[in-house]
């Protein structure tokens, strides 16, 4: 069987990397942890270009296409390390299905949300406007105070929130919540295999153009072998990605195994590759000017978004041996 991506996904690969390469990049990310420089490409140049919202019903002005859709846009935004996070849209496309007025708003832009969870920062919460929390079982929204925290990764736009007075949407809503928060698992991953795959070619790249004692660097066995495990660990993941994603549209009974998985394997192997990188250009590798602290810090954010991986793995074992008795 074939579980590679068709070319409709290759297409729309090559599409959403042209756009996210252009409108956003490492040196963005930099500079909004320099000086403060808005976050790229933003709410306004994501949701108009459609790509953030590609889950979004057609009828609410939306792109009317599948997680795996998003998955595949996810994975061109975690290279260049694009904001906002395509996990705050997944997760209202899901929370707001139904809603066609809000909906609407999240399609045309007009509904800058950022979902709550327990305990930590907010992820997006700079820039948003009405914020989403599961609140006594009940799925609640409304205004809220952000204060923005001392970035390690800007582009995450990270913030405690304060809810101002609320108002209940959707009634018994932990079933819903759960679902849009595996959904959201599994984009977090798309863009941590983006990531991940991006500071691995610079690592390939370097330790071929780098020479030592007449040697390309990559032909030494500390640095090959270093690298070839990152490698194993990113097709891993990507497997993980694509299977998770796929069990968001057709097979809901085996999400929660896979976003599970995909969530602790992404947090993982992003710290493994942006490390193993570090490592393998040497001094100019802990430099501030290069890229690949950016990619690091990106990981140490997202180890900890969604829950930690160590409460991912666990997940997994549980429902594994769940699984394994019936």
């Amino acid at each position: 069987m074939n579980f590679d991506l068709d070319q409709e996904h290759r297409d729309l690969a090559a599409a959403a990397g042209e756009f996210l390469s252009a409108a956003a990049s490492p040196a963005a990310a930099r500079a909004a942890l320099d000086d403060g420089s808005a976050i790229r490409p933003g709410r306004e140049e994501l949701v108009k270009s459609g790509f953030a919202t590609i889950t979004v019903p057609e009828s609410a002005g939306g792109g009317g296409g599948s997680v795996l859709h998003l998955a595949v846009v996810a994975e061109q935004a975690g290279r260049v390390l694009a904001g906002p996070s395509l996990v705050t849209y997944a997760r209202a496309a899901v929370l707001l299905g139904g809603d066609e007025e809000r909906l609407t708003g999240l399609a045309d832009g007009t509904l800058a949300v950022a979902v709550i969870d327990d305990g930590g920062p907010v992820l997006d919460a700079a820039g948003a406007g009405t914020f989403l929390a599961l609140r006594d079982g009940d799925l609640v929204g409304g205004p809220g105070t952000v204060t923005a925290r001392e970035p390690i990764d800007a582009t995450r736009g990270l913030g405690d929130v304060t809810m101002a007075e609320t108002t209940t949407w959707v009634r018994d809503a932990g079933a819903l919540w759960r679902h849009g928060e595996r959904v959201g698992r599994t984009i977090l991953a798309a863009e941590g295999l983006g990531a991940a795959t991006r500071i691995l070619e610079l690592g390939t790249t370097y330790a071929k153009d780098r020479f030592a004692f007449g040697r390309p660097i990559g032909s030494y066995q500390a640095i090959k072998h270093a690298l070839v495990d990152v490698y194993v660990a990113v097709e891993q993941l990507r497997s993980l990605v694509w299977w998770a994603a796929w069990a968001a549209d057709h097979a809901p009974g085996e999400l929660p195994l896979a976003s599970a998985a995909a969530k602790a394997a992404a947090a993982t192997t992003l710290e493994l590759a942006a490390e193993t990188v570090i490592q393998v250009h040497g001094g100019i590798g802990f430099t501030w000017e290069h890229d690949a602290h950016l990619y690091w810090r990106r990981a140490k954010v997202d180890r900890f978004l969604l829950g930690d991986d160590v409460a991912a793995f666990d997940e997994v074992a549980r429902l594994a041996m769940e699984e394994a008795v019936r």
